[in-house]
């Protein structure tokens, strides 16, 4: 399982196009949001975090879910057209460890999609936390991320070579639009702010900001995230096993 996870890394770290997408497009969104702002101006609804902490941890967790969620659902739907996962069946490799391959690769290209944007956000808007927040947020939204790599595998096993980059999409940009990492969800009618309270992008921000505010990550938030990365992952498996019998 280790040779895989080391493949998949040299992999995605040869793919320019993904790695602008995941690494450095969230910060470019950063600045083009949050560059003019300025510290008085503060986000409704956030318990007093202004506009630039904001959509740090915003667009931290867009980068990593950039990263692990487009990078696994189109990687292995190509891979089960090409092939190669019915060649890796023949391997000692069981089908957890592809799974979990394919989860800890992602997670681990998805950790400089957060640093950076915390490096922008110091660097260009100011941006100050204690040593602890800073360890803090880089954990939480790095271990949230894993929740979205799980779907990312449950969608290369459910939609086709041609159908997976559609679907992705829309996953990818409706999860991030109604969870508010693009705009805060007070800023949304009533009845729209009552779903997206419930997405696992809404909770996995949620974990950051509490964390900007000096709080812990409140327990529905995290029990969220632990609850949507049960069924991803658990639906994973299942379609990773169903895919076995066809073959």
């Amino acid at each position: 399982m280790n040779s895989l996870i080391k493949l998949e890394l040299v992999r995605a770290l040869r793919n320019k196009k993904f790695l602008f997408f995941s690494v450095i497009y969230p910060s470019v969104l950063f600045l083009l949001i949050a560059g003019q702002s300025k510290t008085s101006d503060i986000v409704k609804g956030t318990g007093g975090l202004n506009l630039a902490a904001f959509m740090m941890v915003s667009m931290a967790s867009f980068g990593a879910l950039t990263a692990v969620l487009m990078g696994n659902s189109e990687r292995i739907a190509k891979e089960r057209e090409s092939g190669w996962v019915r060649q890796l069946r023949l391997t000692t490799l069981p089908g957890r460890g592809y799974v979990l391959a394919k989860t800890a690769s992602a997670a681990v290209v998805s950790l400089p999609s957060i640093v950076v944007v915390f490096v922008v956000a110091a660097v260009f808007k100011d941006v100050r936390f204690d040593a602890w927040q800073w360890g803090a947020l880089t954990g939480a939204i790095w271990a949230g991320s894993l929740c979205f790599a799980a779907l990312g595998v449950a969608i290369g096993y459910i939609a086709s070579g041609d159908a997976v980059r559609p679907i992705t999409m829309i996953t990818y940009f409706g999860l991030s639009i109604l969870g508010g990492l693009w705009m805060p969800t007070t800023s949304f009618p009533d009845w729209l702010q009552n779903i997206a309270k419930w997405l696992p992008t809404h909770a996995y921000a949620a974990l950051g900001q509490a964390i900007e505010l000096g709080n812990a990550p409140h327990a529905k938030d995290v029990a969220l995230i632990v609850v949507y990365f049960l069924v991803f992952a658990g639906g994973a498996a299942y379609l990773y096993r169903k895919d076995t019998l066809k073959a």
